[in-house]
């Protein structure tokens, strides 16, 4: 049972943990950036990849470039979803990071895939 309560505290400190320490580790930032970009919903079979680049503080360096899409439906649902798989990458920046993974990731690409899911709608 001693067990069973201290394993449930140490969960509620992670995630506690995660809320507010920067990401130190790729892994890290991938995991905060999963949690916060979110594809646009009624968007079903689309998909896009985005190259980016962040400054030592997490913030945006430049002009993110799309990679690949696979679009499905007319222009307007399109359009739309271009629009809001790139205001959901721009919401989450600047990232919270470290300064020792700003210095290793700084003015490198990155690049995060946003893709819509079968079954969601809008919100």
């Amino acid at each position: 049972m001693l067990f069973i309560v201290m394993a449930q505290a140490l969960l509620a400190a992670t995630s506690v943990e995660a809320q507010t320490v920067p990401a130190n580790t790729l892994p890290d930032l991938w995991r905060e950036l999963g949690a916060c970009v979110r594809a646009p919903g009624g968007h079903a079979g689309s998909e896009l990849t985005i190259v980016f680049s962040l400054r030592r503080d997490g913030s945006l360096l430049g002009t993110p470039r799309i990679t690949h899409s696979h679009l499905i439906g007319g222009a307007d649902a399109q359009k739309a979803f271009v629009a809001g798989a790139i205001g959901a990458l721009a919401k989450c920046l600047p990232v919270k990071i470290t300064d020792e993974l700003g210095g290793a990731i700084a003015g490198r690409l990155l690049a995060i895939r946003i893709a819509g899911r079968r079954g969601e709608r809008d919100a």
